[in-house]
């Protein structure tokens, strides 16, 4: 049995990691540790032998060096056989990953971070709680609706098939989000009317493969772009610090954070964008052409023009959404309130067992997982609930943070 020793300091110099480790850490992830490093510090220790072998914290150590780190805290491990060793860089890989999460308190947690304009990006998750490598239980439950097609129970455009398919097919990120012309247009006719700039002067590096730091920027040129947003803050500091003009795409839940990393002014347009891979991503931008004076501004122009223009895109792909009475209830759609009101409590002779409604059923469509119809009384009670839940509770301010508003702006000039 090993035995580990308290947590020392190493240079990662003295680190070797091990040349047969099967875990890849992509260049992503390991900018993504080093985003937590920089924000959390270097919480968890690497574990190391005594010949300084890494045995867990490959990951780490790389974003150690991409920090430019000289030293990480690591504990020592001392007793295994090199059998033993080989199996634990094996184990503490895999056996994290083998674990469930309770979506429900997830998404509840990445909402009130988000509520805050906490950078949930650190957390590696998003909001769209995207647990797509999880290709055992893929393959297992798409096997499964292939046999319910083939007999006949299930057609490939059925909700629930499609639903499945939503779930766990790999979704956009936003680090892939290509802008569509008419979008890119909008926004560079903005940037050249309201800055008075020559649209010949903008340049857009962040091209498929591109490398962004050793771009050839002309002189007087300005970055109108679409910068891959996980390393938004990385980019931000690199034209700051050479001085280069620039009016950037930025997601609406790291704005604010980004913004005060670089001293950028944030113009908070918050519209919806579908990017040419399919991702939408409620979309504001960050830009130094501002006065230094001012923080943050909104733009209604703005975001009606790119409204507009998305609208154009997307008018041939949209899908109806349902929308169902008050007196139609699903566990999916109560879960949406339940948690935010008193307990909903209906008995067997208010409620009727249904699988679809009338209307549906020319059109094959059915309502997912089942539902119920619900009595009068209980369908004006279901109302008042979603109207209860729309109406969020908002955050107040401490004595302190009021009293931060109450001086500010008192000083002109500053």
């Amino acid at each position: 049995m090993g035995q580990a020793s308290q947590i020392q300091t190493v240079k990662v110099s003295r680190l070797k990691p091990y040349e047969r480790n099967a875990k890849i850490h992509s260049r992503d992830q390991v900018e993504r540790i080093a985003q937590s490093i920089k924000e959390f510090g270097f919480l968890a220790p690497c574990v190391i032998d005594e010949n300084y072998n890494i045995l867990a914290g490959h990951g780490r150590v790389q974003a150690a060096q991409m920090l430019g780190l000289e030293s990480v805290p690591c504990v020592f491990c001392e007793g295994l056989t090199e059998e033993q060793k080989k199996a634990y860089i094996l184990a503490d890989n895999r056996l994290t990953e083998l674990g469930d999460w309770d979506l429900d308190l997830v998404k509840e947690e990445l909402e009130g971070l988000d509520a805050l304009d906490f950078d949930i990006n650190l957390t590696g998750f998003n909001l769209d709680l995207d647990f797509s490598d999880n290709d055992e239980d893929f393959e297992e439950m798409k096997k499964d609706f292939e046999e319910r097609m083939a007999a006949g129970e299930l057609s490939e455009d059925s909700e629930e098939y499609q639903s499945f398919l939503e779930k766990f097919e790999a979704k956009k990120t936003t680090d892939d989000c290509y802008t569509p012309d008419n979008i890119y247009d909008v926004v560079a006719d903005y940037v050249a009317k309201t800055y008075k700039k020559k649209k010949s002067s903008f340049i857009r590096p962040f091209v498929p493969g591109g490398d962004y730091e050793h771009y050839d920027y002309p002189k007087g040129c300005i970055v109108v772009d679409n910068p891959p947003f996980s390393i938004l803050s990385q980019i931000l500091k690199f034209y700051t610090e050479h001085n280069i003009k620039f009016f950037l795409f930025g997601p609406g839940t790291k704005l604010f954070n980004s913004a005060n990393s670089s001293n950028a002014t944030s113009i908070v347009v918050g519209v919806g964008i579908t990017y040419e891979n399919g991702a939408v991503v409620s979309t504001s931008f960050l830009t130094n052409l501002e006065s230094s004076a001012i923080r943050f501004k909104t733009s209604p122009e703005l975001f009606k023009s790119i409204e507009e223009a998305n609208k154009k895109n997307t008018a041939k792909n949209s899908v109806a959404k349902y929308k169902y009475p008050d007196c139609v209830v699903s566990a999916a759609l109560l879960g949406t309130v339940a948690k935010y009101c008193e307990p909903f409590i209906v008995k067997k002779n208010e409620s009727f067992g249904i699988s679809e409604l009338d209307a549906q059923k020319p059109y094959g469509k059915g309502i997912f997982g089942g539902g119920y119809l619900l009595s009068e009384e209980k369908a004006k009670e279901y109302a008042r609930m979603k109207e209860e839940a729309a109406k969020r509770i908002p955050w107040e301010l401490s004595d302190r943070e009021k009293e931060i508003v109450k001086n500010l702006g008192k000083k002109s000039g500053e």
